[in-house]
């Protein structure tokens, strides 16, 4: 069975983000992502919570959801030893209730913490080498590693969850799915690259020269809509100018203003939400996501950057999500 999550973006404070998670159980949902910044994309968006806390948060407040990160960064600001431990804990509370997604990071949340940021290349063998290392962590051994970007002497790590915190990576160039194929237990990654045969063939290879079968293994996509009309989507397009470059100039840019003015002199309404599913017909919505559900995605995250987000969690609860019930995928 296919499932469907809601994304929590750093486009509103912790209180609000909380209460979005318990409406989404509430309405049907099965899954969330936090995002997990320290600058928001843009300067207008202007919040960008601790998401650890919060989802620690949402946790307590909920029966049944399954919580995550999309994504986290594990090689600048964060180590993968912290990352290691805070997701064990979370896992140790939340049984089979918690995912860890990975990704190699973006400029405005590593270089303006930490002053550091690699090209490309750097940041793959960062991550690929923070994702060993945590998983030697999670074996609750003593761990010695001394590698390119980290060094641990005798660690070991004391409380580690009954059920594995899947790791997933985040992925939308052939190298990066390769990767995420190689190391992760499942891919993260937008409709657009889910929707190319060259990325997925990538993601496949990967998968296969590890030993795993790509077909049992998840793929998360991000899936941006509006509920509404032009209106509503032109209040969106406002806070997520900067998506149709995110990942082809802005992840290098480290000052969200600079981020917002750029996107903002360059990019139309119209070239952001060109790819949106903009409607008040639940049907539209159905079919959008099962267009994905189709294309191989196993868990689908609604992403409206509206401000009503009440409005979207209950109006999926009502009239999308029971058209979806029994929904399959390949990896279901």
């Amino acid at each position: 069975m296919a499932e469907i999550g809601f994304a929590l973006s750093e486009q509103f404070p912790a209180p609000e983000l909380l209460e979005y998670g318990v409406a989404a159980e509430r309405a049907g949902f099965n899954r969330i992502w936090a995002a997990d910044h320290f600058h928001p994309w843009m300067d207008n968006q202007g919040h960008s919570t601790q998401s650890w806390l919060m989802l620690a948060a949402l946790g307590q407040r909920t029966e049944r959801l399954t919580i995550g990160t999309g994504v986290t960064c594990p090689t600048y600001r964060y180590s993968p030893q912290i990352v290691a431990q805070s997701f064990a804990t979370l896992g140790l509370m939340y049984p089979g209730r918690v995912f860890l997604g990975l990704g190699t990071g973006e400029a405005l949340n590593e270089q303006a913490v930490t002053g550091e940021w690699g090209e490309y290349q750097e940041r793959h063998d960062r991550l690929v080498e923070a994702i060993a290392l945590i998983r030697k962590l999670w074996t609750g051994e003593w761990v010695t590693h001394q590698g390119q970007f980290y060094q641990v002497q005798q660690a070991k790590m004391y409380d580690l969850p009954t059920q594995p915190v899947p790791i997933y990576i985040a992925a939308s160039g052939e190298q990066s799915m390769r990767m995420a194929g190689q190391y992760g237990d499942g891919l993260v990654t937008d409709e657009k690259s889910l929707l190319m045969p060259e990325m997925r063939a990538a993601f496949e290879d990967g998968a296969r020269e590890a030993g795993k079968d790509p077909q049992r293994m998840p793929i998360l996509v991000e899936h941006f809509c509006v509920v509404g009309g032009q209106a509503e989507a032109t209040e969106a397009a406002k806070y997520w100018r900067f998506i149709p470059k995110a990942w082809d100039e802005f992840v290098t840019y480290p000052d969200p203003r600079e981020i917002q003015r750029t996107a903002e002199q360059t990019i139309s309404d119209d070239e952001v939400t060109k790819n949106w599913v903009v409607s008040e017909d639940g049907q539209e919505h159905a079919q959008g996501i099962q267009k994905l559900i189709d294309a191989g995605a196993t868990q689908v995250f609604i992403h409206s950057g509206q401000l009503d987000q009440h409005r979207v969690i209950e109006f999926f609860g009502r009239e999308v999500l029971p058209q979806l019930v029994g929904a399959r995928s390949r990896a279901a």
